[in-house]
């Protein structure tokens, strides 16, 4: 398990703005217990000899972020065989708020694959990762982006059935182009085998994306990035899965992936049931910008934003943080819509929305305290508060 600084005994955070799962309460307080939230109220607290005041002075409190698409940090990528290089990423990732994560693997040989997926599959049993989320190589060369096109491959049951062994039960998402031979049947083969998934890096028409919904598709993967756009005549799968109320739609809300007048008109048509923010963050993130490698491909990054050598986007340098920080404030949309698509709705995606996701009594005690500018200033994971929350760590 990572570390933590723990807390002595029972305590209350006090003295803040809570977001609670239906409003924000004013000079609210969160009793925490045992790792949990033992009780939400607004006022004075109940008073308990054992339970230690924390006065966070008006700082807002949000619940842990939920990232469902992340593929490193630190300096750090989850696409290795070093367990000890996993947990630097997810350490990152934790300082500034995330306290629960997928992993994402970019395209890879297949038996390279699966022996990453047995070593995040560790960390996944550790507990310090919610599981594994591959992004391909079931995808369209044309629409690839930052994946080697020489890994790629059409799905087929006996490699998809493959790679789900590995995981043990330890993925939970898989991304494909549903309009790949053998893609809506891959789609359904996973749905059944109670994986999600994920329409994305996709060329598809909407003829071929919608009998990939109908078979059991619920997520868009980074909507608008790595697909074909949205046009007036042809929708696309922008289009399509935008409209569709069976499926979630993914927002890289770095302001740089997505225009913020982008990023409101999809959040505010998918609405609060649809939305999820993901950071598809890459291991120069929380670093310093250079010369970095995701999966195969080498990419630079320059002011924090990484690109391929032909200019392409290559994943992003974003945090949870930032990316609740630009829906509010770049995008323009209230803290209950932050917060919804941060931690509420993901962690009802992975189906772990009574363990964690919002502050209520009985979840684990995950939580953020945001300053005025909604910066972390410190971070709480399980009942325990992490070092060096919201600090960027350089590496070279």
């Amino acid at each position: 398990m990572l570390d933590r600084v723990k807390h002595p005994g029972d305590f209350v955070i006090t003295g803040g703005r809570v977001v609670a799962p239906d409003r924000v309460l004013d000079d609210g307080w969160l009793a925490v217990s045992g790792g949990q939230i033992a009780a939400v109220g607004t006022g004075t607290p109940p008073s308990s000899p054992d339970a230690a005041p924390v006065d966070v002075a008006g700082a807002l409190v949000v619940p842990g972020f939920v990232d469902t698409h992340c593929h490193g940090g630190g300096g750090a990528s989850f696409s290795t065989l070093d367990p000890d290089e996993i947990r630097t990423a997810v350490r990152a990732h934790r300082r500034h708020g995330t306290t629960t994560m997928l992993a994402s693997l970019v395209s890879d040989p297949i038996d390279l694959l699966t022996e990453q997926i047995a070593a995040l599959r560790e960390l996944v049993q550790e507990g310090d990762l919610a599981g594994i989320h591959l992004e391909g190589p079931f995808i369209s060369r044309a629409r690839c982006g930052a994946h080697d096109p020489d890994t790629l491959r059409e799905p087929d049951t006996g490699t998809v059935e493959k790679l789900l062994r590995a995981g043990h039960g330890s993925i939970r998402m898989v991304t494909l182009a549903p309009e790949l031979n053998g893609g809506v049947k891959a789609v359904r083969q996973l749905a059944e085998s109670g994986v999600i998934a994920a329409i994305g890096h996709t060329d598809g028409v909407a003829d071929q994306l919608v009998p990939a919904i109908d078979a059991g598709a619920t997520v868009a993967t980074h909507l608008f990035n790595g697909m074909r756009p949205l046009h007036h005549r042809e929708p696309g799968p922008v289009g399509v899965l935008l409209d569709d109320e069976r499926v979630t739609v993914e927002l890289i809300c770095d302001l740089v992936h997505l225009h913020p007048t982008v990023v409101r008109l999809a959040a505010q048509h998918a609405g609060r049931g649809r939305t999820v923010l993901i950071t598809d963050a890459m291991s120069a993130t929380d670093a310093a910008d250079g010369r970095y490698t995701l999966g195969r491909l080498e990419v630079d990054v320059h002011d924090g934003v990484a690109t391929l050598d032909n200019g392409s986007l290559a994943g992003s340098t974003l945090t949870m943080d930032n990316a609740f920080r630009n829906l509010v404030k770049g995008a323009k949309l209230d803290v209950l819509d932050a917060v919804r698509a941060t931690s509420a709705r993901p962690a009802e995606l992975l189906g772990i929305a009574d363990r964690t996701g919002a502050l209520r009594p009985g979840l684990a005690a995950d939580a953020v305290i945001l300053d005025d500018d909604l910066r972390p200033s410190r971070v709480l994971h399980r009942g325990e508060w992490v070092a060096e929350a919201g600090r960027a760590t350089l590496s070279t």
